[in-house]
């Protein structure tokens, strides 16, 4: 099986190097639209070789589209050649009912919407680790409107590379992802912005700890990206940004009335969080 990877970031370049182990993965060659990518992606052996796109969707059995969504969107109005082929599409975006709904009908068979929930606050072809999609989840949107040969393709590729397996629905999905991924990120960059605006800000870092490190290194995410996923997803993020306000709301207001049973009520039903993942 020869693989195809669109875009050598961190997501397609780790790809690159987890399929590096599958015995059914004969080839791997890459394409990008950054030289400076392509030039490190060569010089790291993410893949045996560079191809224009039109090269990739010819000589690739699946093609893996690892670029933000919008990207995603502009490539699949050039793989409607694709239309009647056994190939496999399947694309890695962060957002999935706007690519859905983007996807042209005559290869829509071809197609597996996929999102792997996993990544780091690193980007680029120097970002790409061994090991990023092992252990991980990986939720694959709309599985019935995909072909049986695709479908199974892709179940046996995100298998092979260690990937739990979950199937939604697209919406579902993009509001999933809101509460326990978008919202994250907003919250990192607003508490490094509010910890940035105080006077004495270099004094306050020099106190900063495991808990302010952990709670704010989502904010060196690359904000290009991140805006473009807040105004794909807008409205489920509002959504989950509103409800973890009124949350906030909470704590303030028990503090400020020093209802200390409150806040130690609060903080407890907070400990819940983790018997669901234990």
């Amino acid at each position: 099986m020869k693989i195809g990877i669109m875009g050598l970031g961190l997501m397609g370049g780790s790809m690159a190097l987890a399929l590096k182990h599958i015995s059914f993965v004969t080839s791997i060659v890459g394409s990008d639209h950054n030289p400076e990518h392509q030039r490190i992606a060569l010089e790291r052996g993410l893949v045996q070789a560079i191809v224009s796109f039109d090269e990739l969707k010819r000589e690739c059995d699946v093609i893996f589209l690892a670029v933000p969504v919008n990207g995603v969107i502009a490539l699949l109005s050039e793989c409607t050649d694709l239309s009647g082929s056994d190939k496999t599409l399947i694309d890695l975006g962060s957002t999935k009912a706007l690519i859905v709904d983007a996807i042209p009908p005559s290869i829509r068979a071809n197609f597996i919407p996929a999102h792997p929930m996993t990544g780091t606050e690193q980007f680029g072809p120097k970002a790409a680790i061994e090991g990023l999609y092992a252990d991980k989840v990986v939720v694959l949107c709309d599985l019935e409107h995909s072909g049986n040969a695709q479908r199974d393709i892709a179940l046996r590729i995100f298998r092979s590379i260690g990937m739990n397996v979950h199937t939604m629905g697209a919406a579902q999905h993009d509001r999933h992802a809101a509460f326990i991924s978008h919202m994250p990120h907003i919250i990192s960059y607003a508490l490094a912005n509010t910890v940035l605006a105080q006077e004495e800000k270099e004094n306050i870092l020099t106190l900063a700890a495991g808990g302010f490190r952990s709670m704010s290194r989502l904010a060196k995410s690359s904000p290009a990206m991140w805006e473009d996923i807040f105004r794909q997803n807008r409205q489920n993020v509002l959504e989950a940004v509103e409800l973890f306000e009124s949350e906030l709301k909470t704590f303030k207001e028990a503090l400020r009335n020093e209802e200390y049973a409150t806040l130690r009520r609060e903080m407890k039903g907070a400990n819940k969080l983790y018997e669901i993942f234990t």
